[in-house]
This record gives C-alpha cells, structure tokens and sequence, in this order.
C-alpha cells in the first residue's frame, strides 16, 4: 500500500553525531509549483546520477559513502495477537498481525543526510473471536543510535478490510524516504538503526517475547493418532 505523507519526526533528542530533526515520507506525487528552485534541483540530481553512472537505479543500489543504518524489527513488537478475557488460545484469538518481511536501502555521500528507502510486508489476521471485518492495526518507525537511545519515533495507523470470509490479508507498506542528517561527513551511517514494529500492549510484548505460537492442528494430530492404536487395531513397530 502506498499512501501520500509527510511529517517530523518529534521527541528529538540532543545527541553528538546529529542534532537535527530526522524525517520519513512517502513519496509525493507530480504537481505542485517550485520554479527555479525544481529546476536547480532537477540538474543537480542529473549531475549526481551522470557522476555515478546510474541514471535509473534504485535507491538499493546507489553507492553510498559508507555503511546504511540497521534496519530492522523490534521482536517484541514484530506481532499483534488479541485475546478474548485475556486467554492465550487460538480459539480466544481475534485480530492477529505480522511483520513477514522487511527490506530497505540507503544512500549518502558527502556530508548529505542519510535517506533510506524501506518496505514491509504485514500478514494480517481475523481471529475466531475478531468482530466485525474492519480492522485499523497501528504501526511505529524510530529511529535511534545504535544501542542507544532513540533519536524520534511516529505511529502510524493501517486500516484494514478483510474480503467476505477472509481470515487474513497482505499488505505492503513502503516508506519512500526515511532522512537522518550528519553533523559532518565523518558520522556514518552505522552509527543508527530504523526500528520497526507494532503498536503493542504489555501482554502482546510479553507473548511475542517468550516465542509463543499456536499449533491449531495438535489437537486433530492427537486424536488421529489415538484411533489409529485404539484397543483391536495393530501397529507394527
């Protein structure tokens, strides 16, 4: 899914390798007036393309001035999972999400901003005990010093409608432009990580932590194998 925005990140903090405000945005449509301004910026982008001979590559593949910043999801949020009365059981289950897969590309040169490019896959769910076939799931992005502290970090909400009997939906979600300044061109980009994950409760955080997962078919297994060494049957060992 491709959805149209912009915004600062907020709850900047004062930090020794950047102390300005990091930004993500998807990318904006044609239109709109800039004059001399887009003009400039068009040749300048032409020239940068022209120096690296990549005219028409990705984001991915332009060459950067050294490592991109770690991009990843956080476990502990990497699914939502929601219980009826609080019971950890499949049949309690009701809206369920995520995180199948992630991939994201930088690029910097200089003492430019580092810009990030990420896309995510969400698996979306609808439980035995889900209500209705609307769902809005909420989704964050931080960015962060590396094992450090975080720089900023904005929710996001991601509504979704699940098709007549569906239990479970894809969707894409890409963020064309994640942009973290640097002090100067010595700061690289290893010094930062992009997190990713759920909005999630203190329970959700605690299941996702301890690995629990649901075998919906355990029970079926079981009983499989019981009629197969039922009393008057024969097993051969």
């Amino acid at each position: 899914m491709r959805r149209t925005f912009s915004f600062a990140l907020s709850a900047l903090m004062a930090v020794s390798i950047a102390a300005t405000t990091a930004t993500i945005a998807h990318a904006q449509g044609p239109g709109g007036g800039g004059g001399q301004d887009d003009g400039d910026q068009a040749a300048k982008k032409k020239k940068r393309d022209e120096e690296w001979n990549q005219p028409k590559a990705p984001l991915q593949q332009l060459r950067n001035a050294g490592p991109c910043p770690y991009v990843k999801v956080l476990y502990d949020a990497s699914r939502y999972v929601e219980f009826k009365d609080a019971k950890e059981s499949a049949s309690q289950a009701g809206f369920t999400g995520e995180i199948q897969s992630l991939a994201s590309g930088c690029a910097y040169k200089s003492d430019e901003p580092i810009k990030i490019r990420a896309e995510v896959l969400f698996q979306l769910g609808r439980g035995p005990q889900a209500q209705g076939d609307k769902h809005v799931y909420r989704y964050w992005v931080a960015v962060t010093e590396r094992n450090q502290a975080v720089i900023a970090k904005e929710y996001f909400d991601l509504p979704v409608t699940f098709a007549n009997g569906a239990d479970r939906v894809y969707v894409t979600e890409t963020l064309e432009q994640i942009t973290i300044p640097r002090a100067d061109a010595k700061v690289s980009g290893g010094n930062f990580e992009v997190l990713i994950g759920f909005d999630v409760t203190p329970e959700m955080a605690a299941f996702n932590r301890e690995g629990k997962r649901f075998r919906v078919n355990a029970g079926q297994a079981a009983q499989a194998q019981q009629s197969q060494t039922q009393p008057g049957t024969t097993t051969k060992q």
